[in-house]
């Protein structure tokens, strides 16, 4: 072992007075491990700088969509971002554009890590939540309030909807423990009967309100307005806050129950505990743009493509969530239709595209 590859450890006395210890390993890349009165983390260098790449590349992504068509010129949004544009310029950036990107890239971040909590709880590539139903739960329960109640409750029908799909599919699959194939196709058949309940819902609605339900179903960003943006923030960043002090939990669950168990993780409060968290990210997004398909799908695979790393993968999915909707909604907003595409369109057309991909790797195999 090298000089640079020899563990080595820091120690001092953090801001509460308690012990700090900072392990790692040099420039080797290797885990590091910070330890502290009531704090245990593990950061990856790795996976965290492939998160950081993608975060940059959806964020350039927003930056493009800002300027797309040459309206405002570049340092026109600049100084409309930073107070400092003209008033046509900051309606325009503000007002129209700002909050669709920003929500884009919010949504897709929820989804993103969304798939990564439900592809590692059932240890299967399609564990998605646009696959095993939740999402057409979150639909169903968001539409319900959408057509008969108050739209201001939308995000707790969605939440409402997730959670009651997810039990059912827990239930039909409890053998399955949350793992394997029962829990797929139990997913598939409930999503299946929500989305006849979806369509039957949209039958007994008013026409203007069906339409708008129905172009919602598809997934959209169109509608995004300023005051959606701030609660889906919070939303998000509370839920992956949450989330990341259980994924080390959840990873070790891999090498088995027992096993787990003996390292002191309680396995069912865990699983109980990620799907809580899953199925309100999935409520985040469905809630501020609809049941937006395929993102939550192809996500986590790609970022664990490039980062080449194993286990969740919670931040790298969540990015590239972040850069496969915002880049799908400026194709969207780009192409040359009769009216405005919704971006659920183009996702599902990616979603073709990753699972033909996935096919033909396989039959190489």
């Amino acid at each position: 072992m090298s000089v640079l590859e020899k563990p080595e450890a820091v120690r001092g006395r953090g801001h509460s007075g308690g012990p700090v210890a900072v392990r790692g390993r040099g420039l080797s890349g290797g885990p590091v491990a910070v330890r502290g009165r009531g704090l245990s983390l593990r950061v990856r260098p790795r996976p965290l700088a492939v998160a950081l790449l993608l975060t940059l590349l959806a964020a350039g992504t927003g930056a493009l969509a800002l300027t797309r068509d040459g309206l405002v010129p570049p340092a026109e949004v600049l100084g409309a971002l930073f107070g400092a544009g003209s008033e046509q310029a900051a309606f325009v950036v503000l007002e129209l554009r700002l909050p669709r990107v920003a929500l884009g890239l919010t949504v897709g971040a929820a989804l993103g890590a969304a798939g990564a909590l439900f592809q590692q709880l059932s240890r299967n590539p399609l564990g998605s939540p646009d696959i095993v139903g939740f999402n057409s739960g979150a639909a169903t329960g968001a539409l319900l309030v959408l057509l008969h109640g108050d739209p201001a409750y939308v995000a707790a029908g969605a939440a409402g909807g997730g959670l009651a799909t997810a039990v059912i599919v827990q239930l039909l699959a409890r053998r399955g423990s949350f793992r394997g194939n029962r829990l797929i196709l139990a997913g598939i058949a409930v999503g299946s009967l929500l989305a006849s309940v979806n369509a039957y819902l949209l039958t007994r609605a008013a026409l203007d309100h069906a339409q708008s339900a129905q172009l919602w179903l598809i997934g959209s960003l169109g509608s995004a307005e300023r005051h959606q943006v701030v609660p889906a923030l919070l939303g998000l960043g509370a839920l992956l806050l949450a989330a990341l002090p259980v994924v080390r939990r959840l990873d070790l669950l891999e090498m088995g129950d027992e096993a787990a168990g003996g390292l002191g993780v309680d396995a069912a409060r865990t699983r109980v505990f990620v799907l809580l968290i899953a199925v309100g990210l999935s409520a985040v997004a469905v809630s501020a743009a609809g049941p937006i398909v395929f993102v939550a799908l192809c996500a986590p695979q790609l970022a664990r493509r490039i980062g080449r790393g194993t286990g969740t993968g919670l931040l790298p999915a969540a990015a590239m969530g972040a850069l496969l909707l915002s880049a799908s909604d400026l194709v969207a907003i780009s192409l040359p239709t009769a009216g405005p595409l919704p971006v659920g369109v183009v996702t599902g057309a990616l979603g073709g595209v990753y699972l033909a991909w996935l096919l033909g790797r396989g039959r190489r195999r």
